[in-house]
């Protein structure tokens, strides 16, 4: 039916970005990099990352979101926007620990305040 129209026949769904490869070009396949598990020569590949921005990213260690280099890792979002597609942030135990101990403390601030109203 929507060739009838003169529509273009609909694409698949692209592949899920945590399938452990990306396409930045047809046909060329780039093997994303775990920034939880990443060595430092694995980092430093990337544009925009030297020795410094892989120790901070290493000694920031778990993400629990690719977009916390910015925040956690003080790489600026310019490096960050150039280098987001070939990234991922696979999940583990520790990042969920974290996450939780970060909701946890979170929590424990907001209660002394709600109690003072």
């Amino acid at each position: 039916m929507a060739a009838e129209h003169g529509l273009a026949a609909a694409q698949p769904p692209a592949a899920h970005a945590s399938s452990a490869a990306a396409r930045t070009a047809p046909g060329k396949p780039v093997k994303l990099i775990d920034i939880n598990s990443a060595s430092r020569a694995q980092l430093k590949t990337l544009p925009g990352i030297g020795d410094a921005e892989a120790a901070r990213i290493i000694a920031g260690r778990p993400y629990l979101s690719k977009t916390h280099l910015v925040t956690d890792a003080g790489i600026p979002a310019g490096v960050y926007q150039s280098i987001r597609h070939r990234i991922i942030a696979i999940q583990n135990k520790a990042a969920r620990d974290k996450l939780q101990a970060a909701a946890r403390a979170g929590a424990k601030s907001q209660a002394p305040a709600a109690q003072a109203r």
